[in-house]
């Protein structure tokens, strides 16, 4: 069974089993307008309807589970094209913890997304099966075990053919679902946002933590490193040559000066042309932004990417052979104004956007 539990948010919706789509009829069969348990659907026909987050125009914002963009909550990736899943951990952090709050707070503030991206003509809902999984039943006293259950959880995700989209959790988490992710594809692309190149051997004699995950990875063979793209870094450090161990692998390392005052779009031009038709993940840490816009993390960096450069790399990636995404390091203990968060499941939302799936009209 898939060791995943329901969002403590979404309890309401009692037991095991899915959820079915929340429609307006519901409103008058259920308490409160909430969608009831039930089976978990069949992969549904091209021209089935699908699941859509309800319309704030029939549904109050206030009113209905707290699940990303009140979804419904499935315990199955089984009929799926894509889902949101959290991974609630912050046991790999260096520093300031909280990260396990994150995917609970994104959650909370995806309330305010709508189901169309006009500037794109992107059509998620319209394209793909999509629900919420909870979140993985971590140990955040173990975490090697931790990072067990979450590479089971997201290899019966990736089996079922089902896209995930995850809230993290510090960026340790990255390690193990690239695990899963390569067990099915080979080695991915990688285009990784961040302040932090998390290519560190170790910290306090420990070889994972979140400033590790993709030294683990290329140890274990997990990344195609012609194909890995680090953007936004940037920060002091205990060296001179800090970029040399990602150039050294092949990585192409964008620092934040050179993203400075100009459009990304350029950039992510070049970026499609080097991962090619091949799969890809898409790894966002949230420190990637200057913290004026993201002060909710847990190693906040001056001088950072600006939130519109952030959707220019998403967006760029629209086209690309995207097989998992995810959007990590949100702390909401440092953000009490939820503002980080928000713009965590906006990224998100850009990310399910851009699934090779999705028609763009």
């Amino acid at each position: 069974m898939l060791r995943l539990l329901a969002s403590s948010c979404a309890r309401g919706l009692g037991g095991g089993g899915g959820a079915r789509r929340l429609v307006p009829g519901d409103r008058a069969r259920s308490p409160a307008g909430l969608c009831d348990p039930g089976r978990s659907p069949s992969r549904q026909a091209s021209d089935a309807p699908r699941n859509q987050p309800p319309s704030p125009e029939v549904m109050a914002r206030s009113v209905g589970i707290c699940s990303m963009m009140r979804l419904p909550v499935q315990t199955s990736p089984e009929g799926l094209d894509a889902a949101f899943v959290g991974v609630p951990l912050d046991i790999g952090t260096s520093n300031r913890p909280g990260a396990r709050f994150g995917p609970r707070r994104i959650r909370e503030e995806s309330v305010l997304l709508r189901t169309a991206n006009p500037s794109t003509g992107a059509l998620p809902f319209q394209s793909l099966v999509v629900a919420d999984l909870g979140d993985v039943n971590v140990n955040l006293y173990n975490l090697q075990d931790s990072c067990r259950l979450i590479q089971e959880a997201y290899q019966k995700i990736v089996a079922a053919g089902c896209v995930p989209l995850t809230l993290g959790g510090d960026h340790t988490i990255t390690y193990p679902i690239l695990q899963a992710m390569a067990e099915k594809h080979g080695p991915v692309g990688l285009v990784h946002v961040g302040a932090h190149m998390d290519t560190a051997d170790q910290a306090l004699g420990e070889k994972l933590y979140h400033g590790s995950p993709f030294r683990r990875c290329v140890d274990e063979g997990l990344l195609d490193c012609k194909r890995v793209v680090q953007i936004g870094i940037r920060g002091s450090s205990t060296t001179l040559d800090t970029y040399r161990y990602s150039r050294s692998q092949g990585f192409r390392v964008v620092l934040a000066e050179d993203c400075w005052l100009k459009s990304l779009v350029p950039l992510m031009g070049e970026v499609r042309q080097q991962m090619g038709g091949r799969p890809i993940y898409i790894s966002f840490d949230i420190d990637g932004l200057d913290p004026a816009y993201a002060p909710g993390t847990g190693t906040p960096e001056i001088a950072g990417l600006t939130p519109s450069q952030a959707l220019e790399i998403i967006r760029g990636c629209q086209g690309l052979n995207v097989v998992g995404c995810d959007l990590v390091e949100v702390s909401p203990p440092y953000d009490p104004s939820g503002n980080t968060a928000l713009v965590a499941a906006n990224l998100l939302f850009e990310m399910l956007c851009v699934l090779p799936k999705v028609t763009v009209i």
